[in-house]
C-alpha cells in the first residue's frame, strides 16, 4: 500500500518505520506545520490515510479524506463530541473510516478482562475507579483510552459515576490502572505501554484491514480477524 500520514509527530514517524517494514511505502506526510498544503495533495497517488493529529485538525483530515475517496484510519482523540457527524457524512460520501481511541492490541486484551472482574465485583461492594497517566505534552484529559474504559464499564455497572484521575508527567507512554476498592481490600489491574510500538502496528494493521471496505470499523471488527 501507499499510505499516507496526516500527523507527522511522534507516532507518524513511529507508523513510517513500521510501515516500510511491513513493505508499505509513504506518499506524503504532513505535520501542524504545512496541514495548509493537504488541499494540494494528489489523492490518487495513496491508498489509505493514517491519522494522528490534533482535536482541531482530525475532523477536517477526516472531512478530506471522505470527500476525495481516500480510506482513513484516525487515532486522534478529543473530538469525539463529532463522531455521530463523522460516521453519517462517511455513509454520504460512501467512505471508509477505522477508528480506535487506542490501537493497541494489548489494551484490548485488558478491556475483555476488566469485563469479566467488573461482572465479578459489581454486587460484592466494590468502587470502581480509573487512573491514567500519559506522557506532559498530550493534550486531551482525561484521555480517550480512560474514556472508552470507562464507557466499556458503564455498560456493566449501570451508571455513570466512575471516577477518573489523570496525571500529565515526563514521557510516560500511556499507563491505565483499575481499582475496584471495598472496605476490606483493594484489586488493581494495569496495562502500561513501554513504547509507541504496539500502537503504530495496529494501525498499519487498521490500514491493511480496511482494504476494499466500505463504511465505519473499530477496533473490534480487527480483533475478530486476527
Amino acid at each position: 500500500m501507499i499510505i499516507g500520514i496526516l500527523g507527522y509527530g511522534k507516532m507518524g514517524r513511529e507508523i513510517e518505520k513500521l510501515a516500510i517494514t511491513r513493505k508499505h511505502s509513504i506518499g506524503f506526510k504532513i505535520n501542524s506545520k504545512n496541514n495548509d498544503t493537504l488541499a494540494q495533495l494528489n489523492p490518487k497517488k495513496i491508498n489509505v490515510a493514517i491519522e494522528f493529529s490534533t482535536p482541531s485538525t482530525a475532523v477536517d483530515n477526516i472531512k478530506f479524506c471522505f470527500k476525495n475517496g481516500i480510506p482513513v484510519v484516525s487515532g486522534t482523540t478529543g473530538w469525539l463530541n463529532q463522531l455521530t457527524d463523522i460516521k453519517q457524512l462517511c455513509k454520504k460520501y460512501n467512505g471508509t473510516i477505522f477508528y480506535a481511541e487506542n490501537f493497541s492490541i494489548g489494551v484490548h486484551i485488558f478491556i475483555e478482562t476488566i469485563r469479566f472482574l467488573t461482572q465479578l465485583t459489581q454486587k460484592k461492594n466494590y468502587d470502581i475507579s480509573i487512573e491514567e497517566t500519559h506522557h506532559k505534552t498530550k493534550k486531551d484529559i482525561p484521555s480517550g483510552t480512560a474514556l472508552m474504559i470507562a464507557k466499556e464499564l458503564k455498560k456493566i455497572i449501570k451508571h455513570s459515576d466512575i471516577p477518573i484521575e489523570s496525571e500529565r508527567i515526563g514521557t510516560v507512554k500511556g499507563k491505565h490502572d483499575i481499582l475496584y476498592k471495598s472496605n476490606h481490600d483493594i484489586i488493581k489491574i494495569t496495562h502500561q505501554a513501554y513504547n509507541r510500538q504496539s500502537f503504530a502496528k495496529g494501525a498499519i494493521l487498521a490500514a491493511e484491514f480496511i482494504k476494499n471496505k466500505k463504511g465505519y470499523f473499530s477496533m473490534e471488527d480487527l480483533i475478530e480477524k486476527l
